[in-house]
């Protein structure tokens, strides 16, 4: 049974014949592009019989590398994911096997592709690469490993970069010196220093490029899976984002077949030179820092504070590392002759420069006086991260064996950790050891979820809200207008129209596809009465009917002549919680601001089993607290946008593409009114600690509703056989209960008020008891099927504690 951390042996014997292409990377910006192509065709690849594994991770396959890495070899990401200590490693390894070798059977696919530039940029030894053999031969023998390269120089600058964002100290004069070492591949390797991982010195980041000798890199993967394992490409980040991205994956990974051309985007832009040597120096003085003992710097916090310290400019010249660029340019001849897909003029070096010099900070730049300014944050940072880490590095020194070339031990005592509260009845029975694990680092830390936040009791009973006239609009203006996008919500729409119209939305651009329960004909009605737009959408392209619905809503009347842009789902309501409850209430609490970051507030199944035609926000209060960072999806939030032209695309969550010189115009508030322009202004899609804010209006999030309804939901857009797994896991993260907010039900007179005038409309009401009908037909249609009944029976049996859905959820975000 899924869900009770107990499988089904799966044998190799029960796999058929699969191709394995395992992509080492070993370069980030392109092995990103790739894994995006290869997520964005997904369906085109599985007609094709070819699977992107998901077990090893969504995109990145980093699981697979964590499992693989030398048990002592801890680097960043193990720390951080709470692999460090080999047995966590362990337990990790025999994890992913078994999940793997499940996702291959279920697939049966042609070929499997695993991904991660990890795998090529931090495996260095022949053991590493024998676990990885190891780990993959059960599901096949028969497996290829595919490298992107580019001329060393230009390699080596894009990893520089990547090294100085994860803690790298020392400049690029380190290669520079093993050039002139007879073996490039030992002598970057023994620049590597101790790991240390309270001190923040992991090997990976701080040592030279070992992997920049090619020809030994194919030598020594080649030692393990077979000579002819390997195949070599050339590196071309201009053809791979642009539209024959998809070709260059196809002819990488040898996939035939049609596959969809890719949606083109704009390549990563390079690190400025000054920006880099500000990033060392200032790594320096935190490495310093950590060295003194006493003081956890959290990765997040790290990356963060170089980010602030960014200055723009041009980044180094690849032709100032010639030097680099002639000590391997014999063997790059001889690989070009070797491998097809080397392209000899493509692997040509820069023109020379003088050679590198590191390049001046700017503006007098000094790290310790940023370190100073700095400082507060990194030991309020520090106090939390030392209740998380200390257990296990603790773990860690008990297990080392002194040895001379090891990390010295840690001598710091770590403060005593907080006892783990023990599981409940049913997490003892379903958590699989993934979600135990991050139950027990999350249970004693400072990301465990609490309702002490804010200034609102949501539990108190307060008299309704007034009633609120519609304001008549400024000619030429549309007002506070909606985009929606909606399939199969039929029982739902009336309420979610009635809701907000009531809080003051102006107008509704609804957009459909491949509705078949009366979606469709509802907003048709909705439309002749004038109250929405409804467009069909059914003839979408590219990623997403949503996306491509999105980019048309831009060019609309009703969204161009709009005040205010919003984008929210049919599952999710507006709960403005000052003065009478209306956006007008709202705007006067923020008048200066033109984004307002609304975040989700996850309402769970509360009980509820049948699909009932009532009210969605009168039926649910158990939701979850307020202070829940962990998981990610827990504080994701969407926006509320003035349109004033600031940016040039409205995403799901909010508007992207900034528009050149739009930074001054722009000023982004959370959910309480305080500002967080600095870190919304241009990404981000989910509040922070330092950002979060519900006491002026939060997102009401309904996902699941009631049991019926989450079949159905389940159900739509698939075929009737259900993947268990995915349904189970998705109730896991959303069925929320752990705090009861009844805020939103001072709203509930107006909106019955305005829910009864819509449906006193005789088609319209029809359409919306049809809607009910087929849906409740099709929830009771669904309970007939075993895969069906058995989730619909595992999702209501199983309850439990806030602390506990968020570990669980934290372990299946990394699965999956």
């Amino acid at each position: 049974m899924v869900g009770t951390g107990e499988r089904e042996h799966v044998g190799p014997d029960r796999i058929r014949h699969v191709r394995i292409i395992v992509h080492i990377g070993p370069d980030a910006a392109a092995t990103d592009r790739l894994q995006q192509v290869l997520q964005a065709r997904h369906e085109d690849l599985r007609a094709n019989g070819v699977l992107h594994a998901q077990a090893p991770g969504a995109r990145n396959h980093t699981r697979l590398f964590m499992a693989v890495s030398d048990p002592g070899a801890v680097d960043a990401l193990r720390f951080n994911r709470g692999y460090m200590l080999p047995g966590k490693q362990a337990e990790l390894r025999d994890d992913l096997r078994q999940r793997l070798m499940q996702e291959v059977e279920i697939a049966s696919p042609d070929l499997l592709i695993l991904s991660a530039h990890q795998l090529g940029s931090g495996l260095s030894s022949r053991s590493e690469f024998k676990a990885l053999r190891d780990l993959l031969s059960p599901i096949s023998q028969d497996i290829t490993l595919v490298a992107h390269l580019d001329d060393p120089a230009r390699m080596l600058v894009r990893r520089y970069g990547a090294q100085l964002l994860e803690g790298r100290n020392r400049s690029l004069a380190l290669e520079l010196g093993v050039a002139r070492a007879q073996d490039w591949w030992q002598s970057a390797l023994r620049t590597r220093p101790a790991i240390d991982p309270q001190a923040g010195q992991f090997a990976e980041a701080q040592g030279a490029v070992f992997w920049l000798d090619f020809a030994r890199m194919q030598h020594e993967w080649e030692t393990v899976f077979g000579k002819g394992a390997m195949r070599l490409r050339s590196l071309d980040l201009t053809r791979l984002y642009g539209p024959d991205a998809a070709q260059e994956m196809c002819e990488a990974f040898g996939i035939s077949g049609a596959v969809g051309p890719a949606t083109p985007e704009r390549p990563p832009a390079p690190m400025s030179a000054a920006w880099m040597t500000r990033c060392r120096l200032m790594n320096d003085a935190l490495l310093r820092l950590l060295a003194q003992r006493g003081t956890f710097l959290p990765r997040p916090l790290w990356r963060k504070l170089l980010g602030e310290i960014k200055v723009h400019g041009r980044g180094i010249a690849p032709g100032s590392l010639g030097a680099i660029s002639e000590r391997f340019a014999d063997d790059i001849t001889a690989l070009c002759a070797q491998h097809p897909g080397l392209n000899p003029a493509a692997m040509a070096p820069d023109a020379p420069l003088p050679s590198w010099t590191e390049t001046d900070p700017t503006l007098g730049f000094r790290a310790t006086q940023y370190l100073l300014a700095f400082r507060k944050r990194i030991e309020k940072a520090s106090a939390e991260e030392s209740l998380l880490r200390a257990p296990e590095l603790a773990q860690l020194r008990a297990a080392q064996t002194p040895r001379p070339q090891q990390a010295r031990p840690i001598r710091a005592k770590p403060p005593e950790a907080p006892p783990v509260p023990a599981l409940g009845p049913d997490a003892e029975r379903h958590m699989p050891a993934s979600a135990r694990q991050a139950y027990a680092r999350l249970a004693r830390s400072p990301y465990a979820p609490h309702d002490r936040l804010g200034q609102i009791d949501e539990e108190q009973r307060l008299p309704p809200y007034d009633a609120a006239p519609r304001a008549a609009l400024p000619e030429g203006s549309s007002g506070t207008v909606i985009i929606a996008c909606m399939k199969n919500e039929a029982p739902y729409i009336a309420e979610w129209v009635a809701h907000h119209r009531a809080l003051g939305v102006d107008g509704f651009l609804v957009y459909t596809n491949d509705c078949d329960d009366g979606t469709a004909e509802i907003l048709d009605r909705l439309q002749q009465m004038g109250v929405v737009e409804h467009r069909r959408n059914d003839d979408w392209q590219g990623k997403s009917p949503q996306q491509w619905a999105l980019d048309r809503a831009l060019t609309d009347p009703l969204v161009q002549q709009a005040a205010w842009i919003i984008h929210i789902d049919v599952d999710e309501f507006i709960n403005v919680r000052c003065g009478n409850g209306t956006l007008g209430d709202l705007l006067a609490r923020v008048p200066d601001a033109t984004n307002i970051a609304m975040t989700w507030r996850l309402f769970g199944n509360d009980g509820v089993r049948r699909l009932e035609d009532r009210l969605v926000i009168d039926q649910f209060e158990a939701c979850a607290p307020k202070f829940c960072p962990k998981p990610h999806t827990a504080w994701g939030f969407k926006s509320m946008i003035r349109n004033i032209g600031a940016y040039g695309k409205l995403s799901c969550h909010r508007p992207n593409k900034l528009a050149e010189g739009a930074e001054t115009r722009v000023r982004w508030v959370n959910g309480s009114g305080e500002d967080m322009t600095a870190e919304a202004l241009r990404n981000g899609w989910r509040s922070s600690k330092k950002t979060i804010g519900y006491d002026l209006v939060q997102l009401n999030h309904y996902p699941l509703r009631s049991a019926e309804s989450f079949l159905v939901k389940r159900q739509r857009g698939r075929a009737l056989h259900v993947d268990r797994t995915i349904g189970l896991n998705y109730w896991i993260r959303m069925d929320w209960s752990g705090a009861r907010d009844i805020t939103i039900k001072r709203n509930l007179p107006r909106v019955r008020a305005e829910y009864e005038r819509l449906l006193a409309d005789p088609e319209l009401g029809r359409l919306h008891v049809a809607g009910f009908d087929w849906h409740r037909a099709k929830a009771a249609e669904l309970r007939t099927i075993p895969e069906f009944a058995e989730l619909f029976e595992q999702a209501q049996s199983l309850n439990l504690t806030a602390t506990e859905r968020a570990a669980y959820s934290l372990a299946l975000d990394m699965e999956s």
